[in-house]
């Protein structure tokens, strides 16, 4: 966030706002002396780039608004205008302070629409006439990827009825199915991950379950269609991105599983095993700001932050049918996962926009 050479300008104390004062404390850096600002001694102190992040993080990201696919902040700043926004009377001495040292205002942002999901491949999944179109698109320009037997991956199950059973760690009955992401009413499908964090996000677990997961590996080639990937689209804008299309599915909520169903139901019906897909809790694993963009731009169609964006998608898998029963999965061991403790990272935003 800054330079050893760069002169320190505030310090929490210098915010009246709790939540400023808190990001502020999180984001500072521990330096002897009186802050030049408010003279206190004992709070952490940022430079000229720290406060551009407080305010970033506070007023930017904490603004943010998610449509039913995307989202884009209500507020921005910047060295071009004067502040416009409504202030809460708490705020208004810490959105001086910001303007002082920043040189900045901040204003209401209007989004390009992409961000809320105005785009074409998006708008046609959504339609039923037009869906199939997409969904062939999709399977011919995401990769084939191969599980191999020496890959494991997790499958939590809470509450189990025999937790020691391998048989339970299979897709749930087909009487059972169409209630996830991938499977339609009668087509079950295993759902897993890599990630054993992700996994016990995806059960919803509480303290008081029994919580085991069982270590999967493919006991032969699986065939996977793997549409976590990012897509380095040529001669493309926003509004015309397949990628970003995707990604925004995949990321919305249960609206969303009509979607991803056909997703599936396509690729099995293609001969693959199952999918990748990112994890709807990706974001929250890494802890990062949603559908980030550099004026306007999103980040995933500037070539030098696409592998940063790649990193963000956690993958998880679904397996068709009963892949445990038909011999395709084996299980490692299974294990009671005892929840030992459990925290929050959160940071602040203004009550309004």
């Amino acid at each position: 966030m800054s330079t050893p050479d760069e002169d320190f300008v505030a310090c929490a104390n210098c915010f009246s706002d709790r939540g400023l004062r808190l990001d502020a404390e999180k984001i500072g850096r521990e330096i002897a002396g009186a802050c030049p600002n408010c003279g206190a001694t004992e709070f952490k102190k940022l430079p000229i780039s720290g406060v551009g992040a407080l305010a970033h993080r506070f007023f930017v990201w904490g603004s943010m608004w998610r449509a039913r696919y995307g989202a884009a902040p209500l507020i921005q700043f910047n060295e071009h205008q004067q502040t416009s926004i409504d202030i809460a009377p708490w705020l208004v001495d810490d959105v001086k302070l910001i303007e002082r040292l920043l040189g900045v205002g901040f204003f209401h942002y209007g989004p390009r629409l992409w961000m809320i999901g105005e785009i074409e491949p998006l708008k046609e999944l959504q339609r039923p006439t037009k869906r199939q179109a997409i969904v062939d698109r999709i399977l011919s320009e995401y990769p084939e990827r191969s599980l191999l037997p020496d890959e494991s991956f997790y499958r939590v199950r809470v509450n189990p009825s025999a937790p020691g059973d391998p048989k339970q760690y299979d897709s749930p009955p087909a009487a059972s199915a169409g209630r996830g992401r991938l499977d339609p009413a009668g087509c079950p499908v295993l759902y897993g991950s890599p990630d054993l964090e992700v996994c016990v996000h995806e059960c919803r677990v509480s303290a008081e379950d029994d919580v085991f997961v069982a270590t999967l590996t493919s006991t032969r080639s699986l065939r996977l269609l793997d549409v976590s990937v990012l897509l380095k689209e040529e001669d493309v804008s926003e509004f015309e991105s397949l990628d970003i299309a995707v990604h925004m599915l995949f990321l919305a909520g249960r609206h969303s599983y009509k979607i991803t169903r056909a997703i599936a139901e396509a690729a099995r019906s293609a001969g693959f095993d199952g999918l990748i897909y990112p994890s709807y809790f990706s974001l929250l694993r890494i802890g990062q700001m949603p559908f980030q963009t550099t004026y306007g731009i999103s980040h995933r169609r500037i070539p030098q932050y696409q592998d940063y964006e790649q990193a963000k998608a956690i993958p998880n898998l679904g397996l068709f049918g009963r892949p445990i029963e038909a011999g395709a999965v084996s299980v490692q061991c299974i294990n009671r996962l005892v929840l030992s403790r459990v925290g929050y990272e959160f940071h602040f935003g203004p009550t309004g926009a």
